[in-house]
C-alpha cells in the first residue's frame, strides 16, 4: 500500500524503499543480461556485437520514454506528500493519456527509420541486418515498456516500491525462459531475444496496472477526476519532456560514442559490449537510490520537509560511495570473469579488451552514485529543467571523446568516455542542487535560520 516518506526514520525508510526497488533494477539487468548471454553463447560473437552495436540508439529512445515516464510520477508523489489527494487522481489520469499517445507515436517513427538510424552511426555490415532485426522489435514494443514505466513510477510515488519488483521478477523470469525457447528451440536468432523482452515487459506493464486499480483504493476516480486537463497536460510535460530528454541528450553522447567503436571492428564492438553490461548491472544500486532520491524529495517537497531532504540527501550518497568501494574493487579482481559470461572461453581478444573497459571504470565507481542521487533530487523537487543540463554536460564530454579522442586513441579512449562524462556531469549537478534547496528552503520557510541550514551541509 501507499507509504508517506515525509515522517519517520529517513534512513530506515530510505533503506527499506530502495531495497526492492534495487531488486527490481537487477532482475531489469537480467532482461539485457539473459539477452547477451544467450546470444553471445549460442549465437556467436556477431549476433552478440549485433544487439551491442544498437545499444546506444536503444537507449536515446526507450531513456527518452523512461525519463518521460519518471517525469510524470513527480506530480503524483509531490501531491500525494501534500496530501492532495484528488488532485493527485487528475494527474494520474492524464498521465496515462499522455504517456498512450506518446508512446504510440514513437513506436510508428522509430520503426519507419530504424534501419536508416543503423546506417547512420556506421554500423558494420556484417551486423547490421542483426542489429535492425533486433531493434525493430524492442521498438515496435515501445508502448509496453512504457506502460510499465508509468505504473511502476505512480506506485513508487505513492511509495509502494515492492509491488513492481515483484511484477518485474516474474516477467524476468519469463523472459529467460522466452530467450531460452525463442532461440534454441525455434531457432530465432536475434529477434527471438528481442519478441521475449517485449512480451516480458508487456507482463509486468499489465500486471502493474491491475494492481493498481484493485489495491490502491486512493486511486479510485469519480467522473470529475477523469476529465482529461491541457493545463495539467502541460505541467506533466513540463515534468517529463525535460527528463526524457535528459536520457536523450545523454544518449546522443552515447550514439556518437558507439560510432567511433563501431569503426573499430566487430571484435572491439562485442568487447564493449560485454563491458558495458557489466556496467549495467553493477550500476543497479545506483539506479535504486536515484528512484529513491525522486521519491522522497518529491514528497518531502510536498510536505514543507526541507530539512528532510538535506539529510535524506546525505545518507543516500553515503551510502552510494560505500557500495562504490566494494564495486571497484570487484570489477578489479574479478572483472575477467564478469566479462567471460557474455563469451566463450576461447575468445581471448574480446575478454582482454572489455576487462580492460570495466578495470578504468572501477577506478571512478563514486561518481555515478552521487551523480544519480543528486540528478533525482533536483528532478523530484520539480526542477526537471536544470536535471536536464546535466545530461548536456554528459553529451558534450562524450561527443568530445567520440569525435576527437576515440580516433586518434583508439579503444583506450573509450575506455575513459563514461569517467569523462560523470565528472563533468556531477561537478555541474552538485552547485545546482545546493542552490535549488537553499532557494526552496527560502521559498518555504522565508523566516529559517539559513546559518544552520548551511552548517548542515
Amino acid at each position: 500500500m501507499e507509504k508517506n516518506m515525509t515522517e519517520g526514520n529517513s534512513l530506515k525508510q530510505i533503506l527499506c524503499f530502495a531495497f526492492p526497488l534495487l531488486l527490481g533494477n537487477l532482475f531489469q539487468q537480467l532482461y539485457n543480461l539473459a539477452d547477451s548471454i544467450i546470444v553471445g553463447k549460442t549465437l556467436g560473437i556477431d549476433a552478440l556485437a549485433s544487439v551491442g552495436a544498437s545499444g546506444s540508439l536503444n537507449f536515446l529512445i526507450i531513456g527518452f520514454c523512461i525519463g518521460l515516464c519518471s517525469g510524470f510520477a513527480i506530480p503524483v508523489a509531490q501531491t500525494f506528500g501534500a496530501k492532495e489527494y484528488s488532485l493527485m487522481r487528475r494527474y494520474v489520469v492524464n498521465a496515462m493519456a499522455l504517456a498512450a499517445g506518446i508512446s504510440i507515436a514513437f513506436a510508428v517513427v522509430t520503426a519507419l527509420f530504424c534501419r536508416q538510424i543503423l546506417v547512420l552511426i556506421r554500423t558494420p555490415e556484417n551486423i547490421l541486418d542483426g542489429a535492425y532485426r533486433y531493434l525493430i522489435i524492442i521498438f515496435i514494443g515501445i508502448p509496453f515498456t512504457v506502460l510499465y514505466n508509468l505504473a511502476a513510477g505512480i506506485l513508487r510515488s505513492l511509495g509502494d516500491s515492492k509491488s513492481p519488483f515483484l511484477f518485474l521478477a516474474i516477467s524476468t523470469i519469463i523472459n529467460i525462459i522466452g530467450d531460452l525457447v525463442c532461440i534454441l528451440v525455434f531457432g530465432m536468432g536475434v529477434e527471438g531475444a528481442a519478441i521475449s523482452t517485449i512480451v516480458a515487459q508487456a507482463i509486468s506493464g499489465i500486471c502493474c496496472v491491475i494492481y493498481m486499480k484493485k489495491r490502491f483504493t486512493i486511486l479510485k476516480l469519480d467522473r470529475q477526476e477523469e476529465k482529461l486537463s491541457t493545463h495539467r497536460m502541460k505541467i506533466l510535460l513540463g515534468m517529463g519532456v525535460p527528463m526524457g530528454l535528459q536520457f536523450s541528450i545523454t544518449a546522443i553522447g552515447s550514439v556518437i560514442l558507439q560510432s567511433s567503436v563501431n569503426t573499430l571492428g566487430s571484435t572491439v564492438v562485442a568487447a564493449f559490449t560485454a563491458g558495458t553490461k557489466v556496467e549495467q548491472f553493477t550500476m543497479a544500486p545506483y539506479d535504486a537510490l536515484s528512484n529513491t532520491s525522486a521519491t522522497f524529495c518529491g514528497q518531502n517537497l510536498g510536505a514543507r520537509r526541507i530539512d528532510r531532504i538535506y539529510k535524506g540527501v546525505r545518507q543516500m550518497i553515503t551510502i552510494s560511495v560505500l557500495y562504490s568501494i566494494l564495486a571497484g574493487a570487484a570489477m578489479i579482481l574479478w572483472g575477467d570473469r564478469m566479462v567471460g559470461i557474455f563469451v566463450d572461453a576461447g575468445e581471448t581478444a574480446v575478454i582482454s579488451h572489455a576487462y580492460k573497459f570495466v578495470r578504468c571504470l572501477a577506478w571512478f565507481y563514486y561518481l555515478p552514485g552521487i551523480l544519480a542521487i543528486l540528478r533525482s533530487g533536483v528532478q523530484g523537487m520539480g526542477h526537471s529543467g536544470a536535471a536536464m543540463f546535466a545530461g548536456l554536460t554528459e553529451m558534450i564530454a562524450r561527443t568530445v571523446m567520440g569525435l576527437f579522442v576515440i580516433p586518434v586513441y583508439g579503444f583506450t579512449a573509450a575506455c575513459f568516455n563514461d569517467q569523462a562524462a560523470w565528472l563533468c556531469s556531477t561537478t555541474y549537478i552538485a552547485i545546482i542542487f545546493l542552490t535549488i534547496v537553499k532557494k526552496e528552503r527560502i521559498r518555504l520557510n522565508p523566516d529559517s535560520d539559513m546559518e544552520c541550514v548551511e552548517s548542515e551541509l
